[in-house]
C-alpha cells in the first residue's frame, strides 16, 4: 500500500517506462488498449466511438502526473483529491479469524534428515523463487538457522480451522542477522508465514499476531518491536491509509536493522506460501 500511496499504480508504471526513454504514447499505449485486448476487455482502453469514458486527464506526458480522472464520463478525482464520498460497509465485519490449535515452541523444531536440505531461495524484487540444495547447521539433531550464510528457518501455522498444522523449511535471501518477520498475509490461504533465525523468536511473533487476531509483526530477543494490526480477516486494517502506510514503513525499517536488504520483505514473505510460483 505504500508503493501505491507514494508513487501511483499503472500511471507509476508508464512514468517510469516515459523516463527510461520509451515513447509515450507507446508507453501509454501499452498500458490501456494493448493491456485491454490482450484481456479480452472489450470498449475499454481507447478514446473512440462506443468506448467507456473511463480516462485520465494529464498536463503534459513527460511527468505524466494525473490532473484528473473520470469513470463513465463523469469526474471522479482532482488534484489526488476524491470527488465523491465513499460507500461505508455496512454489514458484518469478518473478525475473529484467526484460530490456532494451541502448541509449544518445540513444535517448530525442523529434524535433521541428513546434511543437505531443499531452500526455497528469494528473488530480490519478483515472487519467484528458485530451488537450493545447501548443507544445512545442524544442532543437537535439529536444523537451526545459519545467519553466516543466510539460511533461516520458515513456518507455515493454520489459523481458520485449528488444525494443528504446521509446515517447516529453509530459506534463502531475507538476510536477517537476528529476529523473525511474522504475518497472517501468506497468499493464497493466508495462514500464519513466518521467517526468523531463532524458533523462539518466530513462536513470540506467532503468538503476537495470534494475540491482534492478524496482522505483521517484527520480533527480536523475545520481544516484539513492533506490530501492524489487520483484524479484517487478518488480512486487512480499519486505519486509515496514511497511519498503515506509516506503520509498515517502521516495521520494514525495524526488519532491515535486523539485516534485510528487501525492498519489501513483508510482501516477499507473503508469497512463499503460494504453490503455483516455481521453482518451489
Amino acid at each position: 500500500c505504500a508503493d501505491l500511496l507514494r508513487d501511483g499504480d499503472i500511471d507509476a508504471v508508464v512514468r517510469k517506462a516515459i523516463k527510461l526513454g520509451l515513447e509515450p504514447v507507446r508507453a501509454i499505449q501499452l498500458a490501456t488498449i494493448n493491456a485491454a485486448e490482450y484481456f479480452g476487455l472489450e470498449r475499454l482502453g481507447a478514446i473512440a466511438p462506443g468506448y467507456i469514458a473511463n480516462l485520465i486527464v494529464i498536463d503534459n506526458l513527460s511527468d505524466f502526473r494525473i490532473d484528473m480522472a473520470l469513470y463513465h464520463g463523469k469526474p471522479v478525482a482532482s488534484q489526488g483529491k476524491a470527488l465523491f464520498k465513499p460507500t461505508r460497509y455496512s454489514g458484518r465485519r469478518p473478525v475473529g479469524t484467526v484460530n490456532i490449535k494451541p502448541f509449544a515452541v518445540e513444535a517448530l523444531r525442523l529434524a535433521a534428515k541428513g546434511e543437505t536440505m531443499p531452500v526455497i531461495e528469494v528473488v530480490a524484487g519478483q515472487i519467484i523463487t528458485k530451488k537450493r540444495m545447501e548443507k544445512v547447521r545442524v544442532s543437537d539433531g535439529v536444523i537451526v538457522a545459519d545467519t553466516e550464510r543466510d539460511i533461516l528457518k520458515l513456518v507455515v501455522v493454520e489459523r481458520h480451522r485449528a488444525t494443528g498444522n504446521i509446515g517447516i523449511g529453509l530459506v534463502k535471501g531475507f538476510g536477517l542477522k537476528g529476529g523473525a518477520l511474522v504475518s497472517s498475509v501468506a497468499h493464497d490461504s493466508h495462514n500464519i508465514i513466518a521467517v526468523g533465525t531463532s524458533d523462539e523468536d518466530i513462536f513470540t511473533g506467532i503468538k503476537e499476531v495470534e494475540g491482534l487476531q492478524g496482522g505483521l509483526v517484527v520480533v527480536t530477543g523475545g520481544k516484539v518491536l513492533a506490530s501492524l494490526a489487520l483484524p479484517i480477516g487478518g488480512l486487512l486494517s480499519d486505519q486509515p491509509l496514511e497511519a498503515v502506510v506509516d506503520r509498515l514503513e517502521r516495521l520494514e525499517a525495524l526488519a532491515a536493522e535486523l539485516g534485510t536488504e528487501l525492498p519489501s520483505p513483508f510482501a516477499t514473505l507473503s508469497f512463499l506460501a503460494l504453490p503455483v510460483i516455481p521453482e518451489i
